[in-house]
């Protein structure tokens, strides 16, 4: 166990990060998407420390995170003409690309495979760590594995407090939810994880871009187990036997009640909400919803227990408000949450992956 020190991002602070970093330990630092958990990317016995502070499975895969330009040929073994137009549009910025791995790169944090997760960070804190540490650093969000992912320093320490030595507090995250991850190793950009940067904006710079079969392999899985056919069960399962990135396999983002999305259009969202209340009678039950439809509701529902995640309209506060929105629920001794699903059009495909993970595909339909 340690005692975990959370520190402002000094200079002095992000030399001793580095010096930890350099001895073979574990340091949790922002970016402008979640905090991430940080290991030596070359030091497998390191990267090690991080599968076990997070209670992380060891078949999924770590992103490595550099500094600069140069890092990326110390880990990637080409980098193709997609993926420099890719860097020269986004980087540093909240877009992760799959790369074919330099034999540097240790399988234990690939998952095995032979490509890597790489992307350059668009945050000061953690520029400055990477260059005082010297290499490249493998990062999964820096919360306890399943958990939504944190975007304050605080929540790192609600998840992870004595298991990790030191979190750089660099105030919240801008983005709040993870990079988008794209394989370039292929003709065609595919997204692996949808994230920060749009398909849309994607699309701009590289053409048509492939979503992964991957990202709905859950989804399916869920829908067999309801009673749909076997075959699409096997598809389903074969699609998620090996994650290709983070975030591809397991559940994640959840809170500690039960989420069921519902879904329905914006004009009878609110009937779909009142219908799921009177069925939940006797439950003690927290509304995750828009700031629509809490107005709708209003006075219905106890006021402390609805969450509201902004207007229908504005992503990009909705989605850095999500996760903690998501962890605000452990506070509220609810039995359940019913949480409002929202358009997937550019980044709401980011946050409904997060959602419909956090309910383990839970979703009425109305």
């Amino acid at each position: 166990m340690f005692s975990t020190k959370v520190l402002p991002p000094t200079a002095a602070a992000i030399e001793e990060a580095a010096a930890l970093l350099r001895a073979g330990g574990v340091v949790a630092f922002p970016t402008e998407t979640v905090y991430g958990l940080g290991a030596n990317g070359f030091d497998p016995a390191a990267c090690a420390k991080i599968y076990e502070a997070k209670g992380r499975p060891s078949d999924n895969p770590l992103i490595l995170h550099i500094a600069h330009r140069a890092m990326l040929d110390e880990v990637a073994l080409d980098v193709p003409e997609m993926a420099e137009r890719l860097l020269a549009a986004f980087a540093p910025g909240p877009l992760t690309l799959v790369l074919r791995r330099r034999d540097a790169v240790p399988l234990g944090i690939t998952g095995g495979l032979a490509t890597v997760g790489v992307r350059m960070p668009e945050n000061d804190v953690a520029l400055a760590l990477i260059r005082a540490a010297g290499v490249p650093l493998a990062a999964p969000s820096a919360n306890t594995s399943g958990r939504p992912s944190p975007t304050t320093a605080q929540a790192v320490l609600d998840d992870l407090a004595g298991r990790i030595p030191l979190i750089l507090d660099g105030g919240p995250c801008r983005f709040g939810v993870e990079s988008t991850i794209v394989d370039v190793t292929g003709e065609a950009a595919v997204i692996l994880r949808p994230g920060a940067i749009t398909r849309e904006m994607l699309e701009e710079v590289v053409g048509a871009v492939q979503l992964d079969p991957g990202l709905a392999a859950q989804e399916r899985m869920a829908q067999a187990a309801k009673g749909a056919d076997g075959e699409a069960a096997d598809d389903a399962r074969a699609a998620a036997r090996a994650p290709r990135a983070p975030g591809m396999k397991y559940t994640h983002y959840a809170p500690r009640a039960p989420l069921t999305l519902l879904a329905a259009p914006p004009a009878a969202l609110a009937a779909a909400f009142r219908r799921a209340l009177a069925e939940a009678e006797g439950k003690t039950v927290g509304l995750l919803v828009s700031d629509e439809t809490a107005a709708a509701l209003a006075g219905e529902v106890e006021e402390s227990r609805i969450v509201r995640l902004g207007a229908r309209g504005d992503q990009r506060r909705i989605a850095a408000r999500l996760y903690e929105a998501l962890r605000s629920f452990d506070g509220k001794s609810v039995d359940c949450i019913f949480g409002e699903a929202l358009d997937e059009a550019g980044l709401g495909l980011a946050i409904m992956n997060r959602l419909k993970k956090a309910a383990g595909y839970r979703i009425r339909r109305f």
